[in-house]
């Protein structure tokens, strides 16, 4: 008799073992079958759920820190690597057509040198995400970039990689630009380029006509000459009126933690200034400025989120005035003057700035600066280096910022300046504004915006205060008032929708209403001298693709107070910085 050999000496082989014999019997028992069969799936169900979360936890464990933990942890930067984008991106259906694709292919991309010229970090340093951030509003300040994402890519050893990746906008600007206010338009044709090369080198010629002067204008800037921060801008222009030059050589405070300065500027500009009566010109005469600057700064650098900085140097400013007897003979003529001296400057910043969107521009990035910033200017104009009187000048600004509950932001700013010798005061302006921002959903906003100015012994025209259609008071004439106060509030229901049209422009609107009124001096508006106001609804259309990167303003005014000569609705169409 064969035995096996697991149970050699107890079971013959004919006799079942009991493991089968087990599970035989469970088989024939229904109720016990069902219940093996729901162990099992309850196991393989744990199993299921157990596995993926395992595996998050494993991924978790290897995830990348953020740069606040980074730097927690003493995070010292490894490779910084430019990743540059092309203006379309091809990998999105939505772009991925002809006309996007010649863009790019006719685009040159920006240089990634140029890109790491403007970073505040670089490989080898402490991590700081105070500079991370600063680095992100640089390069966003910039209009040849559209957008820019910072991020590290691996962290190892102490040491983290980072990614700076940016889009390109399209620099060359070629056309045709028309704009119409307070009855009155304006148009240029001109070929800009933004970025020339990858270069960042800005170069233009604009041919342009407005209601004061036409004329042709040429420009070259670049802001990273010499491989660094240092800026030169020159543009030379002929007008029907006079003509422009300047030049200027800079290396400003590019940083909040930058510790020098150093720069000067040249200037001679020729004109005709017109003097404003009820929106007609009353009086006329040539205005020749010539104007330069050297000075110097320095700076401890940003401690405990606040910067100093302290600048001295030397201003030449003169200003001749003539009567033409080709134009309207003016009531008075401003007497010359000549100010030479040397001057101080002081400027207190905070380091607090928010990143928001659909402010003053549709779904971009922006960045508002919330901490206090200020900078006060004092002058001394001797007549031993030339000037015709022994003056101080002065000007002085500062701003704030406040993050009002839910999410509301209001922006508050001052200004003074004036001019003081042989015992009294000339030339006093004093004003300040406020804009409060009122958020409504992700595509809603409620702004309101107030402003006063008030002017004191004025001198010449730049010293009256103006208002009407191209400055505020949408529904009335261009320089409708002039005095020596002004104040103006607006108020504004804000539409940022997210229709995208060709993938190059964002489109929104608003409804409006301003209330105003400039007064006091011998040019006020005879006619209608009170409180003005207007209502009116509009089109807003960002060119968000374009280096320029305005916003295209279309409206309709109507004036609530006008007087007879008034058009009972104006047409307005202006491209501004701003929503």
């Amino acid at each position: 008799m064969c035995v096996s050999e697991r149970g050699r000496g107890r079971f013959p082989v004919s006799s079942p073992i009991p493991e089968w014999s087990a599970i035989r019997a469970v088989a024939s028992d229904k109720l016990a079958l069902r219940r093996l069969t729901r162990w099992l799936c309850g196991c393989a169900a744990f199993f299921c759920l157990c596995l993926p979360a395992a595996a998050d936890e494993a991924t978790s464990a290897n995830a990348i820190p953020s740069f606040t933990e980074l730097q927690a942890a003493g995070a010292v930067i490894g490779e910084v690597r430019i990743v540059n984008d092309n203006i379309f991106d091809l990998d999105d259906p939505k772009e991925d057509n002809a006309l996007f694709r010649l863009a790019n292919r006719l685009h040159i991309r920006t240089r990634p040198s140029v890109i790491e010229r403007s970073l505040l970090f670089h490989g080898g340093e402490p991590l700081s995400v105070h500079l991370i951030e600063e680095s992100e509003r640089l390069l966003r300040a910039n209009r040849y970039i559209y957008d820019v994402d910072i991020h590290p890519t691996a962290w190892h050893d102490g040491i983290v990689d980072i990614e700076v990746k940016t889009r390109d906008t399209w620099t060359l600007e070629p056309g045709f630009q028309f704009s119409r206010l307070g009855g009155s338009n304006s148009s240029s044709l001109s070929l800009k380029e933004y970025n020339l090369l990858g270069t960042g080198l800005v170069v233009g010629y604009a041919q342009s006509s407005d209601v004061d002067r036409k004329g042709t204008e040429f420009q070259i800037s670049q802001n990273h000459a010499f491989g660094g921060w240092t800026s030169i801008d020159l543009k030379l222009a002929n007008y029907d009126d006079g003509k422009h030059q300047s030049f200027a050589v800079n290396r400003p405070f590019y940083a909040l933690d930058a510790r020098w300065a150093a720069g000067g500027s040249v200037l001679q500009d020729e004109r005709i200034d017109s003097i404003y009566q009820d929106s007609t010109i009353v009086g006329q005469y040539r205005h020749k400025r010539d104007a330069g600057e050297v000075y110097g700064g320095l700076s401890k650098g940003l401690i405990d989120g606040w910067a100093q900085r302290y600048s001295a140097g030397l201003s030449y400013l003169a200003d001749i005035y003539t009567i033409d007897p080709s134009l309207i003979p003016p009531p008075v003529v401003p007497a010359d003057q000549t100010l030479v001296g040397p001057f101080v400057r002081y400027e207190l910043i905070e380091d607090d700035y928010e990143k928001v969107k659909n402010r003053d521009k549709i779904q971009r990035t922006e960045f508002l600066a919330m901490g206090f910033n200020s900078t006060v200017q004092v002058n001394r104009a001797l007549t031993s280096l030339g000037s015709t009187a022994n003056l101080w000048t002065f000007s002085a600004s500062a701003s704030d910022g406040l993050q009002v509950p839910r999410g509301n932001d209001l922006l508050i700013s001052t200004y003074v300046s004036g001019q003081y010798g042989d015992g009294h005061w000339q030339r006093e302006r004093l004003g300040g504004s406020t804009r409060y921002f009122v958020p409504q959903g992700k595509r809603g906003m409620f702004y309101a915006a107030a402003s006063g100015d008030i002017v004191r012994n004025p001198q010449t025209t730049d010293d009256l205060l103006l208002l009407g259609g191209e400055n505020g008071l949408r529904g009335y004439p261009l320089r409708y008032q002039s005095g020596e106060q002004r104040a103006l509030f607006t108020v504004e229901e804000r539409v940022y929708t997210d229709w995208y049209p060709f993938r190059l422009f964002r489109v929104g609107g608003a409804v409006f209403y301003d209330i105003g009124r400039a007064w006091g001096g011998p040019f006020q508006n005879p006619v209608n001298p009170g409180w003005l106001s207007d209502v009116g609804f509009g089109l807003r259309i960002h060119n968000a693709r374009a280096a320029v990167g305005n916003v295209l303003h279309v409206d309709i005014a109507f004036p609530l107070n006008p007087d007879p000569t008034i058009r009972p609705w104006q047409f307005l169409v202006k491209s501004y910085a701003n929503f």
